[in-house]
């Protein structure tokens, strides 16, 4: 959410960030209603005045002035409450066209309408082909049910369409991934949290979540909801408070089971675990002081803390600057990380890294007392530190043998029990 004043002084802005984010949204409608309704809101007040001081002015009158007086009264508040429910309409409409107003993108961020736009800026990493393998590698289905490692027909009999179960030596490597994670971020001053991922409503009006994203949330029959990222629980952690300056940045790393219907994503990545409804997530956030430059610092700092992981476990990957298109509705930059798939010869997501100056913490309302003791909504940025079970199979297809064993990442070794390689011969 932005703030109504700059909106009103900056509609040809706010025009061009909708349109460099192909998002239809009409700037001109919330400025006619915020004046209808600032306008409404005075007379509202007058009306008020008014009746305050005619009430005040009742128990003294003269009997003959007492009846008129109280006479004027009714129809003063007749007229007030026609005014009030005027008022709820107008706020309703104002409410929703709030929560529509899209934030401002970075003037770095490309131009461009889908994920096909975003741009490529980096790579690290030598993508192993067949003649690298020195075989024809297999994609991580067939390797994971030749070693019986995933269930995808009891998963389906179970949870539906995209279940699966992990079994094994994979669930084991998924445990030993989360918690590498989990010290690792520790380790820079991260403080570790798990997560709801249970949330009510409010949650993910606040993060940024809903409207728009709607389509993509499971829902329960009570009204609440089920996540798609840790990001939404964390965010929501410090709701309605008031942080001091020197406690500046918050740090988290936070777990959480995740939860999407992928709806936008209709016949694409149907097998296999690269896109599923339900899997799990170390999510990074931090809050910073209001200054751009420190939100461009910490969105470096969160993406360079997710490329190394990548590089520590030996996966090539490159990022890419997202284009105005691939932007939510909140986010100034962002960033995605995108690891090789030798089965596919592509790279495939891993996580994305995001700021949104105070777009969350306006409409959370999470500020911290400045210097000179002026209350400011703080900068919010998250960035997927692990998202399993993606990153999993990655390593399965980046590290598979001939035999259709696997080997370890060095940097999994110790929470693997020190073993090296995973599974039996198999082919």
């Amino acid at each position: 959410m932005l703030d109504i004043k700059f909106i009103r002084e900056n509609g040809e802005l706010i025009k061009m960030a909708a349109d460099k984010k192909h998002i239809s949204f009409n700037v001109d409608e919330l400025i006619d209603t915020d004046k209808k309704r600032v306008d409404l809101l005075q007379k509202i007040e007058d009306l008020r005045a008014k009746q305050n001081a005619v009430s005040a002015e009742i128990p003294t009158a003269s009997p003959e002035t007492k009846a008129a007086k109280i006479e004027e009264m009714s129809i003063v508040k007749e007229e007030l409450k026609k005014f009030e429910t005027e008022m709820e309409t107008i706020m309703e409409n104002w409410r929703n066209l709030m929560l529509r107003v899209p934030n401002i993108p970075d003037m770095s961020v490309p131009e461009g309408n889908t994920d096909e736009d975003n741009q490529e800026i980096k790579r690290w990493g030598d993508n192993k082909t067949e003649k690298e393998f020195g075989f024809a590698p297999k994609d991580h289905i067939e390797i994971m049910e030749a070693q019986d490692w995933v269930d995808f027909e009891r998963g389906i009999k179970t949870s539906g369409f995209r279940g699966y179960f992990l079994k094994g030596d994979a669930a084991l490597l998924d445990l030993a991934l989360w918690q590498y994670g989990m010290q690792r971020w520790a380790n820079k001053d991260f403080i570790p949290m798990i997560v709801p991922s249970l949330v009510k409503k409010e949650t993910l009006l606040g993060s940024g979540y809903l409207p728009q994203g709607q389509d993509d949330l499971y829902n329960d029959i009570d009204g609440d909801y089920f996540a798609g990222t840790a990001e939404v629980a964390t965010m929501y952690y410090y709701s309605g408070e008031i942080l001091e300056k020197k406690d500046l940045p918050k740090k988290f790393i936070s777990f959480s089971p995740c939860f999407r219907k992928e709806a936008g994503a209709h016949g694409k990545d149907t097998k296999g675990l690269y896109r599923v409804h339900e899997f799990m997530k170390l999510e990074q956030v931090i809050l910073c002081e209001a200054n751009h430059e420190e939100s461009v610092k910490y969105h470096e700092d969160l993406t360079n803390y997710a490329e190394e992981v990548l590089e520590e476990l030996n996966v090539p990957y490159h990022r890419v600057v997202n284009c105005g298109g691939d932007l939510g509705l909140g986010q100034v930059k962002k960033y995605d990380l995108e690891a090789w798939m030798p089965s596919k010869n592509k790279y495939g997501e891993t996580g994305s890294s995001s700021y949104f100056h105070d777009f969350q913490t306006r409409r959370l309302n999470i500020r911290y007392r400045d210097d000179d003791g002026k209350l400011k909504f703080v900068h919010s940025l998250n960035n997927t530190a692990i998202a399993t079970p993606r990153l999993l199979l990655m390593i399965i297809e980046n590290y598979q043998n001939r035999d259709g064993t696997v080997s370890v990442p060095e940097a999994l070794v110790p929470f693997m029990g020190g073993r090296k390689i995973l599974g039996k011969p198999v082919f």
